[in-house]
């Protein structure tokens, strides 16, 4: 079982941007309790963060995980090129938020993303990622 964790633009400073939205947690911090989780339950996981939607979808198209937990952040509301990534794959995909984005700006509340993925988990902070990985393990089991 191999799941990868993609994390989208400006996911990089975390602990730094916004913690009253974000958290104080940097991507390391959350990454470690993937990691953790991820060991506890026979998962092997990879990370990958970019600011850069290229290479998030040429990432995407290498063929070497079963299942995708992705947090596109601004791309969410954006990327149909990431849309289409995700979609042309054909791999099971969890879009994760860390903030609830149906309880924000109103520009926030339509994923373009999550219409390609099987569930969303938004709203719980870094716990988002962490349901998003129990869930992963069911789908693939």
């Amino acid at each position: 079982m191999k799941v990868l964790v993609m994390h989208g633009p400006n996911l990089n400073l975390l602990g730094k941007r916004e913690p009253d939205i974000y958290g104080r947690e940097t991507l390391d911090d959350i990454n470690l309790k993937i990691k953790d989780l991820a060991g506890e339950l026979g998962i092997e996981v990879n990370f990958m963060q970019s600011n850069s939607e290229a290479e998030m979808i040429d990432r995407l198209q290498a063929d070497d995980y079963d299942l995708l937990i992705i947090n596109p952040a601004a791309f969410t509301h954006t990327s149909v090129a990431l849309r289409d990534a995700i979609s042309a794959v054909g791999k099971p995909s969890i879009e994760v938020h860390l903030s609830n984005i149906h309880g924000r700006e109103e520009f926030r509340r339509k994923s373009i993303t999550a219409e390609v993925c099987v569930g969303q988990v938004s709203g719980f902070g870094p716990e988002s990622y962490l349901l998003a990985l129990r869930a992963a393990k069911k789908l693939l089991s």
